[in-house]
């Protein structure tokens, strides 16, 4: 299935807020402790977005009806959670699908999408992180193939990271 990646704007910053608070929430009601700074976001995560939507790294995720399902950040590189890297890598921060898209196969068609276009940048590797915390998540990540490479111990919390050769 063939997405469209929007870049988000400065003007749709509360959008993507409301879109991380609903996530929050989903996962709340899963019994899993992860990402719920977002229920009330402290102003460093706030920023960390504006800094992503200024850098043209936040997307809105549109399937071929030209419905929203959710947002994502793309990245070429992240120093924070990898360090400096020495081969070229298309990264992936703060994917979520909405609520009413889960469990239609939404995700692994957006990482797919995002695949596609690690690869025609000639990229090496698809990178990314999950909490430690969420298990389900981890596990998800690699029944689609991601390697589980190393853990990153940030303040909030422990992430493993992942990453899939392509």
């Amino acid at each position: 299935m063939q997405l469209k990646f929007t870049p988000i704007q400065p003007s749709d910053l509360n959008i993507v807020l409301d879109l991380f608070k609903e996530a929050a929430e989903k996962i709340s009601k899963m019994q899993i402790d992860h990402w719920q700074y977002w229920k009330n976001p402290p102003k460093e995560k706030v920023d960390w977005v504006k800094e992503g939507i200024a850098n043209q790294e936040f997307f809105f995720i549109e399937n071929p009806n030209g419905d929203t399902i959710g947002m994502v950040r793309i990245l070429n590189e992240d120093l924070l959670y990898w360090g400096q890297q020495t081969e070229a890598a298309t990264y992936i921060h703060s994917l979520v699908v909405k609520e009413s898209y889960n469990g239609k196969g939404m995700g692994a068609h957006i990482l797919k999408n995002i695949e596609a276009q690690a690869k025609a940048k000639n990229h090496r590797y698809l990178r990314l992180d999950a909490d430690f915390k969420n298990p389900k998540l981890c596990s998800y990540y690699e029944q689609l193939h991601f390697k589980k490479v190393g853990t990153k111990t940030l303040p909030i919390s422990v992430y493993n990271l992942y990453e899939k050769v392509l």
